[in-house]
């Protein structure tokens, strides 16, 4: 299951003289999102623990394991050297590696690594990057939470789905102490996103179930309470509402959370 963007009409000035950090930005949705700011005009830098497979993929790479406090340090000492304090921070990193077999699976060492990575790794990263955005009274945070914040699955993400909500909640207080110092901060909740970490995350459950990989899918399906538009939500829609949501024209967007999900989330 693939699909190529549409081509849509860009402005190709429309982030002409920002700079943005897209942190996981090397392959699914962040990799569309890289694309989508290049595309606007915009100096983009990335950073995740592999270099990008696409030789082609836009801006400044930057590796490290953001999912630790020193590969925090790395990574923004690096970013601040090269590139300054952004303009624009999309937090998209994240993702679960927690084994199936619901809570009785998740050992401390599984909890730490879900929070470590979904929830600290922004906190970490807004430290370095706020206080200048703060000083100069403008800049975007943008955080990548998930619609699990709400429909957690019990089988695989429960640790996953708690640091989002964590990390939803983090984001509206942020937005409320910097707001008025100049700084916008949303938060945007994906629903399935169609990428490489979701199919791992099909295999990973077939494995465990000892089943095959569209019985696994099913089951998510099943667990969401299925998709109204009947597909997974395309990388590069994210990046269209990541972008809207960065640019001037959503200026008065602030402390929100933005669900995109296909209608999977069954209440308002």
């Amino acid at each position: 299951m693939k699909i190529e963007p549409p081509d849509l009409p860009i402005a190709v000035d429309e982030f002409a003289g920002q700079r943005v950090f897209v942190t996981g930005g090397t392959k699914g949705a962040g990799e569309a999102m890289v694309r989508r700011f290049a595309a606007g005009g915009a100096s983009v830098v990335t950073s995740a623990r592999q270099a990008p497979a696409e030789s082609d993929l836009p801006g400044v790479f930057i590796p490290g394991d953001l999912s630790s406090a020193e590969g925090v340090n790395k990574v923004t000492s690096a970013l601040l050297e090269t590139f300054g304090v952004p303009d624009i921070v999309v937090h998209n990193l994240g993702g679960s590696s927690a084994p199936g077999g619901g809570f009785a699976a998740l050992d401390d060492e599984e909890w730490i690594k879900e929070l470590n990575l979904n929830l600290l790794t922004a906190v970490r990263i807004d430290r370095v990057v706020l206080p200048t955005m703060v000083r100069r009274r403008s800049g975007v945070v943008v955080h990548i939470s998930s619609i699990q914040r709400h429909l957690p699955l019990p089988e695989s993400t429960t640790a996953y789905a708690a640091a989002k909500a964590a990390l939803t909640t983090y984001s509206k207080a942020l937005s409320k102490e910097v707001g008025p110092k100049g700084v916008r901060v949303t938060s945007v909740s994906p629903g399935w996103i169609y990428t490489t970490a979701s199919q791992a995350m099909v295999k990973r459950l077939a494995k465990h179930g000892s089943t095959d990989e569209e019985t696994a899918r099913q089951g998510i399906l099943k667990s969401l309470g299925g998709i109204p538009i009947g597909r997974p939500v395309w990388p590069w829609e994210i990046a269209e509402l990541i972008a809207f949501l960065a640019s001037p024209r959503a200026a008065s967007i602030h402390g929100a959370d933005y669900v995109i999900d296909g209608g999977t989330t069954p209440t308002i």
